[in-house]
Protein backbone atom coordinates (compact mmCIF):
# COMPACT_ATOMS: atom_id res chain seq x y z
CA UNK A 1 0.00 0.00 0.00
CA UNK A 2 1.47 3.32 -1.11
CA UNK A 3 1.35 6.06 1.51
CA UNK A 4 1.26 9.69 0.41
CA UNK A 5 2.33 12.95 2.06
CA UNK A 6 1.72 16.19 0.15
CA UNK A 7 3.45 19.48 0.96
CA UNK A 8 4.36 22.85 -0.52
CA UNK A 9 1.01 24.57 -0.58
CA UNK A 10 0.47 28.13 0.53
CA UNK A 11 -1.12 31.47 -0.23
CA UNK A 12 0.02 33.46 -3.28
CA UNK A 13 -1.23 36.27 -5.43
CA UNK A 14 -2.51 35.69 -8.93
CA UNK A 15 0.40 35.22 -11.33
CA UNK A 16 2.55 33.66 -8.65
CA UNK A 17 4.12 30.22 -8.46
CA UNK A 18 4.26 27.26 -6.10
CA UNK A 19 5.92 23.87 -6.17
CA UNK A 20 4.10 20.97 -4.57
CA UNK A 21 5.75 17.75 -3.47
CA UNK A 22 4.31 14.33 -2.79
CA UNK A 23 6.50 11.93 -0.84
CA UNK A 24 5.53 8.28 -1.07
CA UNK A 25 6.37 5.16 0.85
CA UNK A 26 5.32 1.57 0.57
CA UNK A 27 7.45 0.38 -2.31
CA UNK A 28 7.09 0.05 -6.05
CA UNK A 29 7.06 3.79 -6.73
CA UNK A 30 9.03 3.53 -9.98
CA UNK A 31 6.38 1.18 -11.42
CA UNK A 32 3.38 3.40 -10.59
CA UNK A 33 1.68 5.98 -12.78
CA UNK A 34 1.19 9.01 -10.51
CA UNK A 35 -1.09 11.98 -10.71
CA UNK A 36 -2.16 15.18 -9.05
CA UNK A 37 -5.77 16.00 -8.27
CA UNK A 38 -7.49 18.95 -6.61
CA UNK A 39 -10.72 19.75 -4.83
CA UNK A 40 -12.08 23.27 -4.62
CA UNK A 41 -14.66 24.23 -1.99
CA UNK A 42 -18.07 22.88 -2.88
CA UNK A 43 -16.78 20.99 -5.91
CA UNK A 44 -15.85 17.42 -6.72
CA UNK A 45 -12.24 16.34 -6.77
CA UNK A 46 -10.80 16.67 -10.28
CA UNK A 47 -7.82 15.41 -12.22
CA UNK A 48 -4.94 17.84 -12.78
CA UNK A 49 -1.95 15.98 -14.22
CA UNK A 50 -0.51 12.50 -14.77
CA UNK A 51 3.03 11.16 -15.23
CA UNK A 52 4.27 7.78 -16.44
CA UNK A 53 6.60 5.46 -14.54
CA UNK A 54 9.73 6.87 -16.16
CA UNK A 55 8.51 10.45 -16.36
CA UNK A 56 8.76 10.45 -20.14
CA UNK A 57 5.01 10.82 -20.65
CA UNK A 58 2.81 13.47 -19.07
CA UNK A 59 -0.80 14.55 -19.50
CA UNK A 60 -2.66 17.60 -18.20
CA UNK A 61 -6.16 18.85 -17.72
CA UNK A 62 -6.95 21.62 -20.18
CA UNK A 63 -7.40 24.08 -17.33
CA UNK A 64 -3.73 23.83 -16.30
CA UNK A 65 -2.01 22.98 -19.58
CA UNK A 66 0.91 25.30 -20.25
CA UNK A 67 1.01 26.55 -16.65
CA UNK A 68 1.62 23.42 -14.55
CA UNK A 69 4.41 20.85 -14.90
CA UNK A 70 4.39 17.42 -13.29
CA UNK A 71 7.67 15.60 -12.68
CA UNK A 72 9.04 12.80 -10.55
CA UNK A 73 12.24 11.62 -8.92
CA UNK A 74 12.11 7.84 -8.58
CA UNK A 75 15.27 7.82 -6.46
CA UNK A 76 13.43 9.95 -3.88
CA UNK A 77 10.02 8.31 -4.34
CA UNK A 78 8.62 11.79 -4.89
CA UNK A 79 6.36 13.43 -7.46
CA UNK A 80 6.21 17.20 -7.96
CA UNK A 81 3.82 19.76 -9.39
CA UNK A 82 5.30 23.06 -10.51
CA UNK A 83 2.52 25.64 -10.75
CA UNK A 84 3.08 28.92 -12.56
CA UNK A 85 0.80 31.80 -13.57
CA UNK A 86 -1.58 30.82 -10.82
CA UNK A 87 -5.17 32.00 -11.00
CA UNK A 88 -7.80 32.39 -8.28
CA UNK A 89 -9.65 29.43 -9.80
CA UNK A 90 -6.65 27.23 -8.96
CA UNK A 91 -7.53 27.60 -5.28
CA UNK A 92 -8.10 24.10 -3.92
CA UNK A 93 -6.70 21.32 -1.79
CA UNK A 94 -4.21 19.44 -3.92
CA UNK A 95 -3.68 15.69 -3.62
CA UNK A 96 -1.42 13.17 -5.28
CA UNK A 97 -2.40 9.58 -5.91
CA UNK A 98 -1.74 6.58 -8.01
CA UNK A 99 -3.46 6.64 -11.40
CA UNK A 100 -5.03 3.49 -12.85
CA UNK A 101 -2.95 3.56 -16.01
CA UNK A 102 -1.27 5.53 -18.75
CA UNK A 103 -4.59 6.25 -20.47
CA UNK A 104 -6.53 6.93 -17.30
CA UNK A 105 -7.32 9.98 -15.20
CA UNK A 106 -8.89 7.92 -12.42
CA UNK A 107 -7.20 7.74 -9.04
CA UNK A 108 -6.74 4.52 -7.14
CA UNK A 109 -5.64 3.90 -3.59
CA UNK A 110 -5.99 5.85 -0.38
CA UNK A 111 -5.69 9.63 -0.24
CA UNK A 112 -3.21 11.64 1.78
CA UNK A 113 -4.08 14.76 3.72
CA UNK A 114 -3.55 17.07 0.77
CA UNK A 115 -2.01 20.52 0.72
CA UNK A 116 -3.96 23.78 0.50
CA UNK A 117 -3.29 26.23 -2.32
CA UNK A 118 -4.94 29.64 -2.10
CA UNK A 119 -4.60 32.18 -4.90
CA UNK A 120 -5.82 35.72 -4.31
CA UNK A 121 -6.68 38.22 -7.01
Amino acid sequence: QVQLVESGGGSVQAGGSLRLSCATSGGGFSTIVMGWFRQAPGKDREFVARISWSGASTYYADSVKGRFTISRDNAKNTVYLEMNSLKPEDTAVYYCNRVRGLSSVEPTGSWGQGTQVTVSS
